[in-house]
C-alpha cells in the first residue's frame, strides 16, 4: 500500500494492490490532520496498528517522552 496525503494533511490517499488491479481508498477528516512526514528523512514502514492510528488521525509517535519516576521499577 502506497499513502498520498495534501498539503493541509486533512485529507489521505492509498494505492493498494489486489493482484489483478489497484484500489484507490480516499479519506479526509472532519477535524484535525494527519501526522504527515516532512522530508523524505521522516519516512517509515507503518505497523498494521499504526496505520489503524494514523487512519484515525491519532499520533503515531510522542513528541515527549516519559520520565522515569524515582523509586519505581519496570515489572
Amino acid at each position: 500500500m502506497f499513502l498520498f496525503c495534501g498539503r493541509r494533511c486533512d485529507r489521505i490517499k492509498a494505492l493498494y494492490w489486489e493482484g489483478d488491479g489497484f484500489l484507490l481508498l480516499y479519506k479526509r477528516l472532519e477535524k484535525g490532520k494527519f501526522q504527515w512526514p516532512r522530508s523524505s528523512a521522516d519516512l517509515k514502514q507503518l505497523t498494521p496498528h499504526q496505520y489503524r492510528w494514523l487512519m484515525e488521525g491519532l499520533v503515531l509517535e510522542p513528541k515527549k517522552s516519559i520520565k522515569n519516576v524515582r523509586g519505581y521499577t519496570a515489572v
